[in-house]
């Protein structure tokens, strides 16, 4: 449970950053603890050895990681952001910590971690370019085991049509408790050379 001072203080930088730079961080608010629930229980962490958050900003969902991975997965945090990626880095020393989504499969490289289980996602995808969420999207693909989930929330169903194109959506999740309401997307990449 968080302290109230802590509470606060994750709600203050949050906005900060928010009113600074909109488009990328996507909201003026910090992830629930409900939208943290619903993403991190979509997740079979006995069978996870390797898992990502992208946009990990002030760790609402990686609270959630820590509670929920196993003592051996791996756990690799990515947040722009420098300020709030120190943040992380002091709050959670044992998980890789990077800078750059971008450049996820540089990433896992460098770790010497094999494909990922599963990716959870923050990112506010249809804040971006859509060149930038076309790369995303081929590194989110390429880093994911056959198989993979990746699970990502989104404030509308914007991206529903460009994840069908590389996953098989098997639910789309409705999270009113959360500013503002939002959506999850549990997506399994799809099988090498199967339509789906």
């Amino acid at each position: 449970m968080m302290k109230m001072s802590d509470w606060v203080e994750e709600r203050a930088v949050f906005l900060y950053k928010f009113l600074r730079f909109p488009r990328q961080v996507g909201s003026f608010a910090p992830s629930s603890a409900e939208l943290a629930a619903v993403m991190t229980k979509q997740v079979p962490w006995h069978q996870v050895q390797a898992i990502a958050e992208l946009g990990a900003g002030t760790g609402a969902i990686t609270r959630h990681i820590q509670r929920s991975a196993t003592a051996d997965t791996k756990v690799m945090l990515f947040e722009k952001d420098p300020f709030l990626r120190k943040r992380l880095r002091a709050a959670y020393p044992g998980y890789a910590c990077h800078a750059d989504c971008l450049r996820l499969e540089l990433a896992l490289h460098n770790d010497n971690c094999g494909p990922l289980d599963c990716i959870l996602s923050g990112l506010p995808f249809f804040n971006f370019p859509q060149s930038v969420r076309d790369l995303l999207m081929g590194q989110i693909v390429s880093s994911l085991k056959e198989e993979g989930l990746f699970i990502a929330f989104q404030y509308s169903k914007q991206m529903k049509k460009q994840l069908e194109q590389h996953f098989v959506i098997e639910q789309i999740c409705f999270v009113p408790r959360n500013l503002p309401p939002a959506f999850v997307y549990v997506c399994r990449k799809k099988r090498t050379g199967l339509d789906a």
